[in-house]
This record gives structure tokens, sequence and C-alpha cells, in this order.
């Protein structure tokens, strides 16, 4: 299987059994300070919500809640997988190298040992109408992360 489709395959996994779905499933943890963020893309119509929760100077939870396109879905469940259990600052630098990749429009490759699974959205930078796309919860997260360290 080539790099590509092994990403295709990542992207289409993570829309369809999305991680960290659901803002009503979880209530966030107690004495957690927390941070939501809504954000639209007014390009396609992609929207989500998410919300951040740090306890103990970690992210202990992202929920999120969205509607769109699969790309955009596929980076909030990533993003989850990615968040949950690191330090803010940890999750900001993570911020900056996917949104530097994704701005590059693909002369930035992705390091999978720093991105993990978002390494897959390497290919979407070279779309830019996808770019909002994929960095749609990656913003709200941040602002969110924002409203929780503050």
């Amino acid at each position: 299987m080539s790099l590509d489709a092994l990403y295709q395959q990542i992207i289409l996994d993570h829309s369809k059994l999305r991680h960290g779905e659901g803002l009503a499933s979880e209530e966030p943890p107690a004495g957690a300070s927390c941070g939501e963020s809504h954000q639209l893309n007014p390009t396609c119509g992609d929207e989500i919500t998410v919300r951040l929760a740090v306890v103990d100077g970690r992210v202990s939870q992202l929920r999120w809640d969205g509607d769109g396109c699969s790309i955009s879905m596929a980076s909030a469940s990533v993003l989850t997988d990615l968040a949950e259990g690191i330090e803010p600052e940890e999750l900001r630098k993570l911020i900056e190298v996917f949104r530097g990749m994704l701005r590059s429009r693909g002369k930035i490759a992705a390091d999978p040992e720093v991105l993990g699974d978002a390494a897959a959205f390497e290919g979407v930078a070279r779309y830019v109408a996808r770019v909002k796309c994929a960095m749609l919860s990656w913003v709200a997260a941040e602002d969110a992360l924002g409203q929780a360290t503050t």
C-alpha cells in the first residue's frame, strides 16, 4: 500500500469512526479548567464546536460536535487522539506544526513522528480550498485552550 493510500485510509477511517465526537456524551472532569469554541467555515459550510478541559497541567479531555465534510470531521477525530494527555504548550506547538504543514501548499512534508495520524492531511495542503476544512477543529481547539489556560 502506498503512503498516499494509507493516508487516505486514515482520513476515511476517522471520518466514519469519529473519536471525541459528542459534547453531551461526557461532562468535563471535576475541577477542570475549560474552554469552548465554535468555528464556521463560510466557504463550504463546515462548522464545529470544540470543548477542551485542562486538569493538573494536561489536556484531560477534548470533545466536539460538528457537521461538515469528511476532511473536517476526520481532522477533529485525529486531533482528539493527539491532544488528550499532553501539556497545553505541547498542544500549541502541535497546532503550529499542523498549520505550517497545511499552509505550505505541499512544500513542507509532514513528520509522522510529530504529527502522528495528522500527517495524513499532508495531501490536503495542495488543495487551498480544503486547508480550512482540515484546520477548523484545530483553530477551535486553539481558542478553547486559550480560554482554559488564562
